[in-house]
């Protein structure tokens, strides 16, 4: 494939293939947007629309990612030769929006563009006096998480470079097949038991967050030999225990969710497309002590690791045929196989915008699939940020995020 790099206009090919991760968003969808959201948080005065539009208008023809569109009933990308920035970068005023749900909900809700503009848009969004939040929101059937991170901050930082770290291919191992063979086998068996996130979807969500410092999470990892991942994966597994034991008096069982892992190589950050695949994990919500489950999920991590299971699965979807591909993808990450997505997203150096650090960055998408939940870390500088999305009809799925701070604190003890 060819891999277009910024500043290469002229060399931008008319058109490019959807690739098999693409082609299972847009079925997962059902043909229709699905918003991934990064959400930058802004403390002092904001900046005005127009000087955003500048910024916009400055960059937009140096980053191929905003200069495609998806031309859906071929399943193509199409270069777009002229882009408006005007008709792309918008402002919305929520004063009473303390917390940055508003925020989300608005972003997750307002239609994005599917005439012949790229479907991406930003924001320039007044908070609270003293508070503004700068958005980058796209199609996942067209851009993963990091590959957002990357055209966000080159859109928009006043340093471009920077970003997520990208994953150059490796061999698999065996075992990394076999452990991936069996998971596309499995998705394709009876559906699993998910008590506390099986029912009928609304299609309507809400969106709640909670952040706390990053060093938080690094201090427990380097005390029980795991990543940063691992922590937020083991509070989330015992935040969702004691949120079902509260409601109904039971023990969960397992909980197999999805993670999705990128394989954006070096090269490729600014490539249009998803360039992630996913690994089934089962969060242990049936432990009583977060430490055992912290330990239980360091070992399967582990596994997935030296397995080179990303690569596997990979592997697996390149050699397929990418209409089988896909409908294999629709099933990985579908509500009867898994709860819902579990992302984790390091955006690394704070984003800086006209001379002004963001305090913290979300990035979240919505619910497609009978999934009715899911949930991302992100990680900017020295702020960690989880955001669950939810459907309306998880009534109290918005109390997932304080459990998880207390799931926190009590892996932090001595």
């Amino acid at each position: 494939m060819t891999r277009p790099h910024p500043g290469t206009d002229g060399r931008l090919p008319p058109s490019l293939a959807m690739g098999t991760a693409d082609v299972a968003f847009h079925l997962a969808a059902g043909g229709r947007p699905l918003p991934v959201v990064f959400a930058f948080g802004f403390e002092g005065r904001a900046p005005t629309l127009d000087s955003v539009r500048a910024r916009v208008a400055e960059r937009v023809h140096r980053v191929p990612t905003s200069r495609y569109r998806i031309a859906r009933d071929r399943r193509r990308f199409r270069r777009v030769d002229r882009i408006e920035a005007d008709r792309h970068v918008h402002e919305a005023w929520l004063p009473e929006d303390t917390d940055g749900s508003a925020t989300g909900r608005l972003m997750l809700s307002r239609p994005l563009a599917t005439d012949d503009r790229p479907a991406w848009d930003v924001w320039l969004v007044h908070g609270p006096a003293g508070r503004h939040t700068l958005v980058y929101r796209t199609d996942h059937a067209y851009q993963d998480g990091v590959g957002a991170a990357w055209t966000a901050r080159a859109l928009l930082g006043d340093d471009p470079g920077g970003g997520p770290v990208p994953r150059p291919a490796a061999r698999p191992t065996a075992r990394g097949l076999a452990d991936a063979l069996a998971e596309v086998a499995a998705a394709f068996r009876a559906p699993t038991a998910k008590p506390a996130f099986d029912g009928v979807s609304t299609g309507r969500v809400d969106v709640c967050h909670t952040r706390t410092p990053l060093a938080r999470l690094r201090a427990v990892a380097r005390a029980h030999g795991g990543t940063v991942t691992d922590v937020y994966l083991a509070a989330l597994s015992h935040a969702v225990r004691t949120w079902y034991l509260k409601d109904t008096g039971l023990v969960h069982p397992p909980l197999p969710v999805s993670i999705p892992m990128s394989v954006r190589a070096p090269g490729e950050e600014f490539v249009p497309g998803n360039r992630m695949v996913t690994a089934r994990l089962l969060l242990p919500c049936d432990e009583e002590s977060p430490r055992r489950a912290l330990a239980r999920i360091v070992a399967a991590t582990g596994r997935l690791r030296e397995s080179r299971r990303r690569d596997a699965m990979r592997l697996l979807l390149a050699a397929a045929p990418r209409a089988l591909g896909a409908r294999v993808g629709t099933r990985l990450v579908h509500g009867a196989v898994v709860a819902g997505p579990v992302s984790s997203v390091d955006f690394g150096p704070a984003l800086i915008h006209q001379g002004v650090a963001a305090r913290h960055a979300a990035v979240f998408t919505s619910v497609a699939s009978n999934i009715r939940c899911v949930t991302t870390l992100t990680s900017q500088h020295d702020t960690a940020c989880l955001s669950v999305v939810h459907d309306v009809a998880l009534a109290t799925a918005d109390e997932l995020p304080d459990l998880w701070l207390a799931a926190l604190l009590e892996l932090e003890r001595p």
